[in-house]
């Protein structure tokens, strides 16, 4: 037995390599492009408003398809639909760094989150199969902090691509890595037989999904701009609303659900969902940071983008030594641990003034980053633990999909609490121009956000706390009869 699963498990840093290779393009690629955008704007001659759809597009086919890529890859053989996803990947970020003028450079973009989509829904699944189980937490602990320092490189590496060679090496630089890490793949992953056989692909359902999830996605990101009481993100909202409750009366028909909805009646898998949506939610207000450095600190951009680097690099540093300490002694009590490191960076950046030097401000954000390592890679392991083998591949998107939408949703919300604040602080009825608002204005704004954000984490810990103690009291009674 001991020798078949050293067999088994034979090749899995070579897994790792391939996933890991897919994770860092991805990262890199995401947090490259953000900084890109102004001079997008002026090398091709368009708008702010237009080349915001380089990343939009991209984000909408992330977010809207993730499931569906999923579903394939417990229908089929997870190696093969993940590398179709990296030529995809490649292939577009070429395609990117030829574009001709932003229209094209759009187009390829949507191309691109085609292949990236993939990536990122079945990369977990694979590890988790290439991983023991008594390893897994260290695994999906690793290929978090991978993500980190990707993210942490890109904005260095974004500004000094395009300062020295121009900004299609944002894309063209995906190229080699993508080259190997497909190479890594064909040579490391396992070709396992897909779980699931003899099964069609829910076509209905997965159609339902993606217009559910753009017409959420776009009123969550035209609503950061235009307002949320503007008629046209109001519609979105209700279509989308609708959209979910008719797919949800779909799954329950269909012999072949895309999202088998018995999953969430395993109680922590729900939570543990909810749990990562929600610490993301608290992520996505790192947004709000360089309006406080710049506007009230009055730092120069590149001291702003090393201090900016807290936070992922924090991430990175935590997240295998939580996932260690989740193989040893379980994901429960070490995820609810670290969001409740969470809700204390979130409550800790609430505390900042306009007197807080760095060192201030990195301890405070910095715990913010400390929490989320300590929390991600427990909580990942609990929900690819609680999955079934055969269901790998949607539990692995589910996790991709609250991810995304944890994003998409706590920016215009943490967005809508900073403005709503800061008018009110400087007795202001509108905001033409944010560098004219009022010093105590912007820190009210930031404090209020976070603050609310830490009451949020902290009574969602709570209800999870007692949630959890009443399943397993359950467990339990039903243990005994």
């Amino acid at each position: 037995m001991h020798s078949n699963q050293t067999t088994l498990y034979a090749g899995k840093w070579g897994a790792m390599l391939a996933i890991g290779l897919g994770t860092i393009m991805g990262a890199l690629d995401m947090s490259i492009v953000n900084i890109s955008l102004p001079t997008l704007v002026e090398q091709l001659h368009t708008k702010f408003a237009t080349v915001q759809w380089v990343v939009l597009g991209y984000v909408l086919v992330i977010t809207s398809t993730m499931l569906g890529a999923a579903r394939l890859g417990d229908m089929y053989k997870k190696k093969t639909i993940y590398n179709w996803g990296l030529v995809v990947f490649t292939l577009g970020s070429l395609l990117c760094g030829l574009s001709p003028n932003v229209w094209w450079l759009i187009a390829f973009r949507v191309l691109q989150g085609f292949g990236a989509v993939i990536t990122q829904a079945l990369g977990p699944a694979i590890i988790v199969e290439a991983f023991p189980p008594s390893e897994r937490g260290r695994a999906l602990g690793i290929t978090g902090s991978i993500a980190s320092v990707g993210i942490s490189l890109g904005p260095p590496i974004g500004g000094l691509i395009i300062g020295l060679v121009g900004w299609r090496w944002v894309f063209l630089i995906n190229i080699p890595i993508g080259i190997i890490a497909l190479f890594a793949a064909l040579r490391f992953l396992r070709t396992t037989p897909p779980r699931q056989v003899n099964q069609s692909f829910d076509g209905t359902g997965a159609i339902i999904l993606l217009l559910s999830l753009v017409c959420f996605a776009l009123s969550m990101t035209i609503g950061q701009h235009q307002g949320f009481r503007n008629g046209l993100v109001q519609g979105l909202f209700i279509i989308s609303a609708v959209g979910m409750i008719v797919f949800l009366a779909v799954e329950k028909k269909v012999k072949h659900p895309m999202v088998d909805l018995s999953l969430f009646r395993n109680i922590p898998f729900s939570l543990n969902l909810m749990m990562g949506f929600l610490a993301f939610v608290a992520l996505s207000g790192v947004f709000l940071m360089p309006f406080f450095l710049q506007l009230v600190k009055h730092y120069p951009p590149q001291q702003i983008g090393l201090i900016m680097m807290i936070t992922p690099v924090a991430m990175g540093l935590i997240a295998p030594v939580s996932g260690n300490l989740s193989d040893r002694f379980g994901t429960r009590g070490i995820s609810i641990t670290g969001f409740l490191i969470i809700a204390g960076g979130c409550l800790s950046i609430s505390t900042l003034t306009s007197d807080v030097g760095v060192l201030g401000y990195l301890l405070r954000v910095g715990l913010l980053g400390i929490g989320l390592g300590f929390f991600m890679s427990p909580n990942n392991s609990a929900i690819m633990g609680a999955a079934p083998p055969e269901r790998l591949g949607v539990a692995s998107g589910l996790m991709a999909l609250t991810r995304n939408l944890g994003h998409t949703t706590g920016m215009p919300i943490m967005g809508a609490i900073f403005t709503a604040t800061l008018l009110a602080s400087a007795n202001m009825s509108t905001l033409t121009d944010i560098t004219t608002a009022p010093t105590h204005a912007l820190v009210s704004g930031v404090t209020s956000a976070y603050r609310i954000g830490a009451v949020l984490i902290f009574t969602t810990t709570l209800l999870a706390v007692v949630v959890l103690w009443i399943d397993k009291k359950r467990k339990v009674n039903e243990s005994k009869q």
